[in-house]
């Protein structure tokens, strides 16, 4: 049986432009599919759009007053000398070829809002993932990328689809505990200008994941290890 190759694509740090905070990726979105995908003793890449370095956003980390204490899930994933050399030195998109994964996992957090929505480069490889017909799959703001991906008939690979991201609920709750507006834009909304698309949000905070063909989408952050189990059922149903 061959082992299953998962790539993990994450934000690289940036600056918000309404906040100043500094940004990156969100901890549970990664570390909880990481966890799960290990158990079953999958291989796993981390790439991101530049390589190097990925930095958790600090209100995602548990250990930070605004983060979840119980998320055992990720304060073990930020301190495991193994993840943290993994969050080091990430690969750079640019070195990840399709014919090497069995799936894409792309996640979200603050970071990607700015530094995914016109990456070019990380919507064509999303886009041949989808087109490959391998699993492609994004959670939270890394669903933005189902805004502006096409696929090389120059239609946007959300045509059609059922899919998920972080809600306008959620966004609400967000600027109300910051007392200011966190994103430039939201994707709910956006979603909702594609006439051919159908954007789903589920209760706020809670787990909510979607399968449409082999494009899987979670909702936020509290849906990684949902969002996981979906792509897992699509790769075992083709060993």
């Amino acid at each position: 049986m061959d082992t299953k190759k998962i790539l993990f694509v994450v934000a690289n740090p940036t600056k918000s432009e309404l906040t100043g905070w500094s940004i990156g990726f969100w901890l549970a979105e990664l570390a909880h599919p990481y966890y799960e995908f290990s158990k079953r003793g999958y291989n796993i890449t981390i790439a991101s759009p530049d390589g190097g370095v990925i930095k958790p956003d600090p209100m995602s980390e548990p250990d930070n007053p605004k983060g979840n204490p119980n998320d055992f899930v990720s304060l073990g994933f930020k301190t495991s000398p193994v993840t943290v050399s993994l969050m080091q030195k990430t690969i750079p998109i640019s070195k990840a070829s399709v014919s090497d994964y069995d799936a894409i996992f792309v996640v979200g957090g603050l970071s990607p809002m700015y530094t995914f929505i016109d990456n070019i480069g990380l919507q064509t490889l999303f886009a041949s993932f989808y087109e490959n017909g391998k699993v492609t799959a994004a959670i939270c703001h890394g669903t933005n990328l189902l805004l502006k991906t096409k696929l090389s008939n120059g239609k946007l690979l959300s045509e059609e689809k059922r899919w998920t991201g972080f809600s306008n609920a959620e966004e609400d709750a967000i600027d109300k505990g910051a007392g200011k507006k966190v994103e430039p834009y939201r994707i709910e909304d956006e979603a909702k200008k594609i006439l051919k698309t159908t954007f789903i949000a589920g209760n706020p905070f809670k787990p909510h994941a979607i399968t449409d063909g082999n494009l899987v989408t979670g909702q936020q952050g509290n849906s990684g290890a949902l969002t996981a189990e979906h792509v897992i059922a699509l790769l075992e149903k083709k060993l």
